[in-house]
């Protein structure tokens, strides 16, 4: 062997080394109810992939390409239930009853994952360095780092609501942070305030919160009996931090304490894959009106939806000039029409890179909206369930586009709303340039992800990002018991003063008795 393949070799055996000792076995747990909150926490997961990491992801949900840097295991359980959406979407529940259904549902299906066969078989023979959880009111699978005996990372697909913000002692700050089910401006006003200081003082102690925290309970000591694990609240207290799908240049302004991180964007590449051949096509070939792009999101059906607004949306856009390409996932079309093209499933990250499209027509799902504000596309937002409508409205007050209202929308109305977005250059220029801005980061979101998983793989845990917020209960957090301590003290200051009064007022008194 001469000398140039000698080097060569120990090269490569350095190499190897070096690989060997900073490559972290990773579990990514994603079990969820919505396809589009699984192509988030997998973004987290291929990062990490690519950056040398040995990562196994666990989810609900079949594959969606057909190379991916890490292994996928498909546990095949019952998808959440038809009529939770159904319900929520045409009914508009109080906000109270579509939680507990959404609290059951993503129960059920983690809870149906974590005893799959193939779940379980993995959780007999491998171990691993790290838990990924991919959160969404599913508490109880943080046994599964228990199990492991490792830490747990959170990835979360929206902005951090009470429950979320109490696993890493992130502050509330109800007096100028709107609350998740708020669209209100800052600096907030009044009676916005009065509403959220009653959410967050007493709708976390006496609303969806408690039966949250039963819930997860029951499957926690199901699955992870005390005689081997800690406690659920045990678990809960040892979150290393949570990855969140937000950016503060979307708003609100908040504080956020070390353990809490925003990746909103992880999902968008930053070079676009090429288009499959026939969907360039199409938007290569759409007419000088450019291309609208429609989507209602991976968990809304043809089943979900009221006929006559189907009917109504795609009246109006099969008579527009522009080519539509449509994202409906039924077999049957709601409309046949020369200038709509239907496909099942649709890259949209790279849809809404291509320079023909004009408009995104959304349900207003988080990370659709982050991508068409990336690419600036201005919007058409018809919310139809959870953080949708907030979102929806944050866009519309942004001046990225306009809103319809699902319920009450009409062929005119609808008409209108997506010619004034079209027409009105105001839009695409706002959202343009929030788009300088959203991408005017330090690390990309993929690099802050791999930083801050790394840091905690090499950190055991990194319990020197931990708040001691999440050991402190309400009365503490709010300084009820200070204020209560020094509203004693006063009262004891003035009972001691009035009795020396009424003393020195008796000796006086007596005294001038005496003189007389």
């Amino acid at each position: 062997m001469n000398l140039s393949m000698k080097l060569i070799f120990g090269l490569i055996c350095i190499i190897s080394v070096f690989n060997s000792i900073n490559s972290a076995r990773i579990l990514g747990l994603f079990p969820t109810h919505s396809k589009s909150h699984l192509i988030i926490h997998s973004a987290i997961a291929e990062a990490l992939a690519e950056h040398g990491h040995d990562v196994t992801v666990v989810t609900n949900h079949p594959p969606s390409k057909k190379k991916l840097p890490y292994r996928y295991i498909y546990v095949d359980v019952p998808p959440i239930s038809a009529e939770i959406f159904s319900e929520a979407v045409n009914k508009r529940p109080p906000f109270y009853k579509t939680i507990t259904a959404f609290i059951k549902g993503t129960s059920e299906i983690s809870n149906s994952s974590l005893h799959h066969p193939l779940m379980q078989k993995l959780m007999k023979e491998e171990s691993f360095d790290l838990v990924l959880h991919g959160y969404f009111l599913n508490d109880f699978l943080f046994g599964v780092a228990a199990h492991f005996k490792c830490p747990i990372i959170l990835s979360f697909t929206m902005r951090p609501f009470t429950n979320v913000n109490d696993l890493v002692g992130n502050p509330q700050e109800y007096s100028y942070v709107p609350t998740l089910a708020s669209s209100t401006k800052q600096p907030i006003r009044f009676f916005d305030r009065v509403r959220n200081f009653i959410y967050v003082t007493i709708g976390r102690e006496l609303g969806y919160r408690p039966y949250l925290r039963w819930t997860q309970e029951q499957y926690y000591r199901a699955n992870f009996p005390s005689d081997k694990f800690p406690s659920l609240d045990a678990m809960m207290k040892n979150v290393s931090l949570i990855f969140t799908a937000t950016h503060f240049s979307q708003g609100p302004i908040r504080p956020d304490v070390p353990a809490m991180i925003e990746i909103g964007g992880i999902q968008i590449k930053e070079k676009p894959d090429p288009l499959p051949e026939d969907i360039k096509s199409i938007l290569d070939n759409s007419n000088e009106n450019g291309a609208i792009y429609f989507s209602l999101g991976t968990n809304i059906f043809k089943g979900h939806l009221d006929p006559s607004k189907v009917k109504i949306i795609f009246e109006v856009l099969s008579k527009l000039p522009q080519t539509v390409l449509c994202k409906w996932s039924d077999a049957e079309f709601p409309i046949e029409s020369p200038n709509i093209f239907y496909k099942k499933w649709l890259p949209q990250d790279d849809v809404l890179h291509h320079h023909n499209v004009k408009l995104f027509v959304t349900h207003g799902g988080l990370g659709g909206v982050a991508e068409s504000q990336y690419h600036g596309v201005p919007m058409v937002g018809i919310p139809l369930l959870n953080d949708q409508h907030v979102n929806v409205e944050n866009m519309e007050n942004a001046g990225f586009g306009l809103s319809l209202d699902y319920a009450t929308l009409t062929e005119e109305s609808v008409r209108k709303t997506i010619v004034e977005v079209l027409s009105n250059q105001t839009y695409t220029d706002n959202v343009q340039r929030f788009s300088r801005l959203y991408k005017d980061r330090p690390l990309t979101a993929k690099q802050t992800a791999v930083y801050w998983v790394e840091y905690v793989l090499r950190h055991h845990g990194a319990p020197q990002l931990q708040s001691p917020a999440i050991h402190m209960n309400s009365l503490q957090l709010l300084s009820l018991d200070v204020i209560g301590f020094l509203l004693a003290i006063l009262y004891v200051v003035f009972k001691i003063i009035k009795i020396i009064f009424f003393f020195v007022e008796g000796l006086w008194c007596r005294n001038k008795l005496k003189k007389e």
